[in-house]
């Protein structure tokens, strides 16, 4: 999902390179399969499987397998290479063509590949990062899921005061303290971001834990009434939480979106953009809650959620 918020272990796998090592070898083949592109129904060239990756956590994996046993079902051949590492080590090997398919987050990615960009809105983000990405590559269409930092209430709290927005914060007339990591007091998200964004001024309280569960659990206790969190965290759901939505976009968004090569023909293409509209933030959350809660292996979330799914 994301570096800022997200710890992934650096560095490749020594099965990625050889997997590199094995697409180059592919890549020798017959030449009239280039000279027809090798594509003659969307799909890959002949010979050559659609290789998957993911990021080294468990969300990404989780919608990586989803992505690889879609297409499976479709009659494509897959090569999975999964829990790669940090984005400065996996997007080389994407953008040298040795990985076609890769669950990615569009504000961090596009940040990635325009650390100036002044897009926030999901939509805005989508828009630019479309145009951005490198020849040989393109992004499919973005899920409605989200894995970013937010904005989090109780749901009890929420009830009470008719919240739905960050700007329906506008309607409490009680003083309210934020909780978040250290950082965030003097970050665009903290609460000198929320006054200048939506005039809602309100305390801070550093928790460092980076939106866990002494965050979540200062949240439930009332010590706190505001709480930067993760969008893709089961706790939300575990704990009863509210998201806010960010009509200003105060936050980066960071939809999940399936970045893929040319090696993934219009078929293939086809079939991931039907798993992520099906994706949506309670989707997610669902996933994630069940290997955190479950401890099941991402295979097994992945082929009973497409079944459920009907894909």
């Amino acid at each position: 999902m994301k570096d800022s918020t997200l710890t992934r272990l650096t560095g490749l796998t020594g099965a990625l390179a050889a997997a590199a090592l094995t697409l180059t070898a592919c890549g020798s083949g017959d030449p009239l399969d280039s000279a027809n592109g090798g594509q003659d129904n969307g799909g890959p060239s002949a010979g050559e499987p659609i290789v998957v990756g993911s990021q080294d956590y468990y969300s990404n994996e989780i919608v990586a397998e989803i992505y690889a046993q879609a297409l499976e079902g479709a009659g494509q051949e897959v090569e999975r290479q999964f829990r790669i590492g940090q984005r400065e080590a996996y997007l080389p090997e994407i953008e040298a063509g040795s990985i076609d398919l890769f669950p990615e987050y569009t504000g961090p990615l596009l940040k990635y590949w325009v650390p100036d960009t002044e897009a926030t809105r999901s939509e805005d983000v989508y828009s630019e990062l479309q145009g951005s990405t490198p020849e040989g590559l393109r992004v499919l269409e973005q899920a409605p899921a989200t894995d970013q930092d937010a904005y989090a209430v109780t749901q009890e709290f929420a009830d009470e005061h008719g919240l739905e927005t960050i700007e329906d914060l506008q309607k409490v007339d009680s003083q309210m303290t934020m909780g978040a990591n250290s950082e965030a007091e003097n970050r665009p998200n903290g609460p000198k971001g929320l006054a200048e964004a939506y005039g809602v001024e309100v305390g801070f309280t550093p928790i460092e834990d980076g939106g866990g569960p002494l965050t979540v659990k200062a949240l439930t206790d009332g010590d706190i009434q505001i709480a930067i969190v993760y969008t893709g965290d089961p706790s939300i759901t575990k704990n009863g939480l509210k998201v806010l939505e960010d009509t200003e976009g105060l936050f980066l968004a960071s939809h999940l979106i399936p970045l893929a090569s040319d090696n993934v023909g219009e078929e293939a293409a086809e079939v991931i953009d039907g798993v992520s509209a099906a994706l949506t933030s309670e989707e997610l959350l669902e996933l994630n809650g069940r290997s955190v809660d479950e401890q099941l292996p991402a295979a097994t979330i992945a082929e009973e959620w497409l079944a459920e799914q009907d894909l």
